[in-house]
């Protein structure tokens, strides 16, 4: 079956799994169509779902969603829980779909190839204003098996000692980073219009002018490579692959090989999964992924130092520098600590913050108890605020179900609904860089 159809087809696929599994009655698909299943779990049942290698995502109050197919659910069943529909994975793609060029899928989604393509053309087009990166290797390169370098690409309007490799240049600075779970599709495109916009609106865009006038924009749009390359090997039926492409842990295979690089950062890492085969396996060691050496290379190499060792140790008040990492789905504004329910020493500013933010996206700001209700160690927001002090944090783009929900929203989407609803809140991040906690 063309992969098209097995897309349009996602929506009757649950009737022929509901069918199978809950006793009605529906035409028959393929098993292996994955789609979300509402599972109830307490917290503990939860993180042994995970565990056990299935695909525990963010559900609604005393239920998680598992993705999966006919064998998934039926394996749930087994274990004694009642896993019911509740969205599809796959969206209905547009007629056009398989006309597309080639540097695309799933609708017009880009290639990691196209990625490195664009910023390549941005730098050449905007000379005055655009300098390309490459700040380190993907597992595949390293291992010589292919793979790709990580780029990012700083945008400001150039003065002597802007954008460079500095701590101590004069302007603050914003750090956008995208796709680090690589199957999270619509960040990677939010971080591509957001270039564009700077770079391409610089001559007429009053506000684009004067973020680039006065501030430093760093973005990394592909931070997970070789697992961009995985889920767009799938076509127009995307691979769910969230980790990198390290297989040499645990025999795991298909989708499930990988570490967790928003588990593997060196801050408080240690409190996520150590089941290979796990969506949130933190790898053998912190940091220990080429990925994640990268990104937090970059990071020392902009920011200063600016917060204390100790957990409630705030930012001062004086302290430069936002970061936001892109992730999806869930309609969120994710604020430290992850690792812990604790608040951190800079809550009362976050919460500020967050709702400048939310005032463009309209997403919810908390914690990670008070958003998607669970812990996570290892990650990169809580790196670069709690080692250095940058006012970092997560957007959840895109709700859970429906045409513009889950990981695989349709392409349309981003132009319809993520960008319109996250451009403001990026120029909000980018104009807070120089004074973050004082908003």
């Amino acid at each position: 079956m063309a992969s098209r159809s097995l897309s349009r087809l996602a929506l009757v696929a649950a009737g022929t799994l509901l069918a199978s599994l809950l006793g009605s009655s529906a035409t028959a698909q393929p098993a292996d169509t994955p789609v979300f299943w509402r599972v109830p779990a307490t917290a503990a049942q939860a993180a042994a779902l995970t565990n056990a290698g299935f695909d525990v995502e963010e559900g609604d109050a005393g239920s998680v969603y598992v993705v999966g197919g006919k064998a998934v659910a039926a394996r749930l069943q087994g274990l004694g829980y009642r896993p019911s529909f509740y969205d599809t994975v796959y969206k209905e793609l547009p007629a056009q779909a398989n006309s597309l060029a080639a540097d695309t899928f799933y609708g017009g989604y880009r290639t990691v190839t196209a990625h490195e393509a664009h910023l390549t053309s941005v730098a050449a087009a905007h000379p005055d204003l655009a300098t390309k990166y490459t700040i380190g290797q993907s597992w595949k390169k390293q291992q010589g098996q292919g793979g790709h370098d990580i780029q990012a690409i700083c945008l400001t309007k150039k003065q002597t000692g802007d954008c460079t490799l500095s701590t101590t240049s004069k302007k603050p600075k914003f750090f956008l980073m995208a796709q680090i779970h690589a199957r999270e599709l619509s960040t990677g495109e939010l971080a591509w219009r957001w270039i564009d916009y700077l770079a391409d609106g610089y001559a007429t865009d009053a506000t684009a002018k004067s973020i680039l006038d006065t501030t430093e924009v760093w973005v990394v749009p592909i931070s997970n490579p070789d697992g961009v390359d995985i889920v767009a090997s799938g076509g127009n039926s995307p691979k769910l692959q969230r980790k990198n492409a390290n297989n040499t842990r645990g025999g795991c295979s298909g989708t499930n090989i990988g570490i967790d690089l928003n588990r593997n950062s060196t801050f408080k890492w240690g409190g996520d999964s150590n089941s290979p085969c796990a969506e949130t396996y933190q790898g053998a060691s912190a940091g220990s992924e080429p990925e994640v050496k990268a990104l937090e290379t970059l990071a020392r190499s902009i920011f200063p130092d600016q917060r204390g060792t100790g957990n409630n140790d705030p930012a001062p008040t004086s302290a430069k520098g936002t970061m936001i990492t892109l992730h999806s789905y869930g309609n969120d504004i994710i604020i430290p600590w992850g690792f812990t329910q604790a608040t951190s020493p800079n809550d009362a500013q976050y919460r500020k913050l967050g709702a400048k933010y939310a005032a463009s996206n309209g997403y919810l700001v908390g914690t990670n108890e008070e958003t998607v209700g669970y812990d996570t160690s290892g990650t990169t927001d809580d790196f670069t605020y709690g080692e250095l002090g940058v006012a970092s944090v997560t957007f959840e783009v895109g709700g859970s179900s429906g045409t513009c929900g889950g990981f695989l929203p349709r392409y349309t989407c981003v132009d319809s609904t993520f960008w319109p609803k996250n451009k403001g809140a990026l120029i909000t991040a980018a104009k807070a860089a120089a004074a973050p906690y004082q908003q």
